[in-house]
């Protein structure tokens, strides 16, 4: 194999066959001797010097990647807090209305704030029609003011009061006299009253009120689960 300067030596000869002593010099340092040697980064793959990696490599790069993965997943997932039991529900007392807020003039406000919203949902539609019937029953009823008419407790016939909490089973009530009274809603028939709008040019001595019974037999579900429920007929319990 040849040296540099014996490579060298051949093309300034060959040059010079070619072309005059001057223009082979010229092009000899222009194009052989000052050329620009452009080097470019080799991949180390596509290098026949690297060999490939064993298997112990392999697995050892397997396994970091593995451990990154479960490092990024567990940054990303954010920790939900541990629900409450039914039983550390009834110790801590979440559910139930404090004392100072048990009185009735707090909700009057309230009330009124639902006449009007059922004022709305009825629209003025007298005779009732059964579309109208079909929202009432898919209604918000915390806020309406009740009364128990019927029911298979004698005890609780005749109690009355501002609609707290509707639950699944129960009716949570504040009554006159600032006292919460649980109502089950089985074997027992709620009374409930919506004043008619007022319009202008009527007398409002003369307007009756629109008055209602709610079956709480019929009406187990909670206020969420009867927005998109469909009510049939069935036959009513002898109370």
């Amino acid at each position: 194999m040849g040296t540099p300067k014996k490579h060298s030596q051949a093309s300034r000869s060959l040059l010079k066959k070619a072309f005059p002593p001057s223009t082979a010099d010229k092009i000899f340092t222009e194009k052989v001797l000052h050329r620009p040697l452009s080097l470019h980064p080799t991949n180390e793959a596509s290098s026949p010097l690297h060999a490939p990696p064993d298997a112990r490599t392999l697995r050892q790069q397997s396994r970091q990647r593995l451990s990154l993965l479960r490092a990024s997943k567990n940054k990303r997932k954010t920790p939900r807090p541990k629900r409450l039991t039914a039983k550390e529900i009834r110790a801590l007392r979440v559910y139930e209305i404090p004392r100072e807020a048990r009185k009735y003039a707090i909700y009057e406000p309230l009330h009124q704030m639902w006449v009007g919203y059922m004022q709305e949902l009825i629209a003025g539609q007298v005779p009732v029609t059964p579309a109208v019937v079909a929202k009432l029953v898919s209604a918000e009823f915390v806020g309406a003011e009740m009364e128990v008419v019927r029911c298979r407790c004698v005890s609780r016939v005749g109690v009355k009061g501002i609609v707290v909490k509707d639950s699944r089973f129960v009716f949570e009530i504040v009554t006159r006299g600032d006292v919460v009274k649980r109502i089950p809603k089985e074997h027992a028939v709620f009374r409930f009253e919506i004043p008619p709008p007022d319009r202008p040019g009527e007398d409002a001595t003369q307007a009756r009120n629109l008055v209602f019974e709610l079956h709480g037999s019929q009406f187990e579900h909670r206020s969420t689960d009867r927005a998109n429920k469909k009510f049939k007929q069935h036959n009513l319990d002898d109370l």
